[in-house]
């Protein structure tokens, strides 16, 4: 061969290689925050939240694997600012925070209860993010003075301990889908657990979670947005039919725990045991969680970025289900004030609460959804306010009158009907109804704090479904759970 094309070859050939010598550079450069920092799987930081009224005390229990991550892979960094709570997780050696989110939980609702007072009581929560690949400081913070966060706990976890209990997580029920959009980490993931459904009972509960997510996909904006949620159910077989209602004397050892009579409010209903929850909840991807309780007794609860939860059988279990979901779903505020509720209320003072739907209008200047009051409509907003408390105040005799005589739930949802047809005309004929404005009580609270519309599912049963500040707030969450 002649040596000066054997020379051409050869450097033709490494002309052709270098530009493939370098592409494993050029990955490692455009690697993702999430890969760079996290495995695709799930842990689950479980811990004792302990206090009274005076007293906050977090004590680890156990970090173990939940299953394969379903979260966003982009959307790591929670900036909505929403939540009592707030936890960071920060890689160890560069101080960068890696992954956050706000959220509440029951203790943080308890601690606001006149019980809170008078005694200690330990609830059992749990911290999920994604599989770090390295040491990392966990940091949970607390809502202070002025909304600021301020940390109460924090902790070096070593993901490779020999404490860290990498097993995959055991499966405890049967998973089914309602309908699939798209991959998990790509939607917003609802996850519809039964509470109180026996094995022969697991067809009703089929029938229910259809009934209920075609609910609430017919409201809006979750209608619009169908398309931007995966919703998968859980069959968890119960001995018995039903749920606790200690209040009627009932009780049940249900799969999870699910009871009416949460702070001994006889309608308000959770479960307080986390740790079971978690456990079943792991063999479904999900972001947020829905319990459908085998019950006809109207009731139900929702906390943000914990769970709801509805009683299947009410007159009024549609109504439930959306409302309870806002509550979960977007942190959006109670916004009715004339029902009796177990914490304590009429302070003095009120700070701005972080929930988007409700303002102690401090300032009128600014409204947090000052941008959707039309010019002209006055701030403060003017209504009917005495005549629809002195119809609140009626109910509630009625109410009391059906409690003390133990009628049927047939009576109580009479009751509630026609509560439901009188107020939504009584409201409907208000000057500025069907504007956005500042319209004084909400979040139990008569006077002080103000709900942005005169009516919305979050202050009433009637089918008026959420207010626009309502609406944009459940908007902003589906697009931060979806990466947009």
């Amino acid at each position: 061969m002649n040596r000066q094309v054997g020379w051409r070859r050869a450097i033709l050939l490494l002309l052709v290689t270098l530009p493939t010598l370098k592409l494993p550079v050029a990955a490692a450069q455009e690697q993702s925050p999430f890969d760079r920092f996290f495995e695709a799987r799930t842990m689950r930081v479980d811990y004792y939240h302990t206090g009274s009224a005076t007293q906050e005390i977090i004590s680890l229990e156990r970090a173990v694997s939940d299953g394969a991550w379903a979260g966003s892979r982009t959307r790591l960094i929670d900036d909505l600012q929403l939540g009592k709570y707030f936890f960071e997780v920060t890689d160890a050696e560069s101080g960068q925070v890696v992954y956050s989110r706000g959220f509440c939980s029951i203790y943080g609702e308890w601690e606001t209860t006149g019980e809170a007072r008078t005694m200690h009581r330990t609830f059992h929560e749990s911290l999920r993010f994604p599989w770090p690949k390295k040491p990392v400081r966990i940091v949970l913070q607390k809502r202070g003075e002025g909304n600021a966060f301020q940390e109460i706990w924090s902790y070096d976890l070593d993901p490779g301990a020999r404490w860290v209990n990498s097993a995959d997580p055991p499966l405890r029920g049967k998973v089914w889908t309602l309908f699939e959009s798209g991959p998990p980490s790509e939607k917003v993931d609802i996850v519809l657990l039964g509470e109180g459904y026996t094995e022969e009972e697991l067809p009703k509960f089929h029938a229910d979670a259809r009934r209920l997510t075609d609910e609430l996909f017919s409201v809006e904006p979750f209608k619009s947005r169908r398309s931007d949620f995966n919703v998968r159910a859980i069959d968890v077989p119960a001995a018995e039919s039903g749920i606790s209602r200690p209040h009627a004397g009932k009780y049940r050892r249900n799969p999870v725990g699910t009871q009416y009579s949460i702070f001994d409010s006889e309608r308000y209903v959770l479960t307080y045991d986390n740790r079971t929850l978690r456990d079943v909840l792991a063999a479904a991807p999900y972001d947020f969680v829905a319990i459908l309780v085998n019950e006809k007794q109207y009731g139900g609860g929702g906390i943000y970025n914990f769970h709801m939860t509805a009683a299947v059988d009410s007159d009024f279990s549609d109504y439930v289900f959306v409302h309870e979901f806002g509550h979960h779903f977007a942190g959006l505020a109670d916004e009715y004030y004339t029902s009796d509720v177990a914490y304590e209320t009429g302070g003095e003072v009120h700070p701005e609460p972080w929930e988007l739907n409700v303002t102690a209008l401090h300032d009128p200047e600014r409204l947090k959804w000052r941008d959707l009051v039309q010019s002209g409509t006055p701030i403060p907003t003017p209504w009917d306010k005495e005549a629809f408390e002195e119809h609140g105040r009626e109910i509630r005799r009625q109410r009391q009158e059906l409690i003390e005589r133990g009628a049927t739930e047939a009576e109580f949802d009479g009751l509630f009907q026609e509560q439901r047809e009188s107020e939504t005309r009584m409201l409907a004929a208000n000057e500025h109804a069907g504007e956005v404005g500042a319209f004084e009580g909400a979040m139990y609270e008569s006077v002080g704090l103000y709900r942005p519309e005169i009516d919305c599912i979050m202050f009433s049963r009637n089918r008026v479904g959420f207010c626009r500040v309502c609406r944009r707030a459940i908007e902003r969450m589906i697009d931060f759970y979806i990466g947009k």
